[in-house]
């Protein structure tokens, strides 16, 4: 990908340290979010059919088979982001979910905005792994494949 240093004149000369962090900056945020996801997902893991009767209650059925699969989802997706390996499934899958906790807190539950902005700011940094996929610095990038 090419590396947008195009500044105003009046800030040129910021544009060898825009150029210089570029691909940094976005693969700090590429391994922030999914560590973060990671994190978040570790402790449902951990006990993978406690939220049965919450998936339920959101419509999806059986609980005992939703449940799990969102609590592995959820750590392994976070777990391939941060490393850049099989970065675009692995963000697909997140945003799935992502969007079903929106839609969870923001309507199901009532919560509105207040409860669902962290889910819609990773929900945002997942749609652009989604699309974009990894940077160079990621397992994607030393295997020769975007997946």
């Amino acid at each position: 990908m090419s590396k947008n240093t195009q500044v105003p004149e009046r800030i040129a000369f910021l544009r060898p340290i825009y150029a210089a962090l570029h691909d940094f900056a976005e693969t700090l945020m590429r391994v922030i979010c999914g560590v973060i996801l990671a994190v978040h997902g570790f402790p449902k893991m951990m006990e993978p059919f406690k939220a049965s009767g919450m998936v339920e209650n959101l419509g999806f059925y059986p609980g005992v088979f939703w449940s799990p699969l969102l609590s592995f989802t959820e750590f392994f997706a976070g777990v391939f982001i941060a490393l850049g390996f099989l970065t675009r499934p692995a963000a697909v899958a997140a945003t799935i979910i992502l969007a079903v906790t929106v839609y969870a807190h923001w309507i199901a539950m009532g919560q509105g905005f207040a409860g669902s902005e962290k889910s819609i700011l990773w929900l945002g940094m997942t749609i652009f792994f989604a699309v974009r996929g990894a940077n160079s610095q990621s397992i994607d990038a030393k295997l020769g494949r975007q997946f």
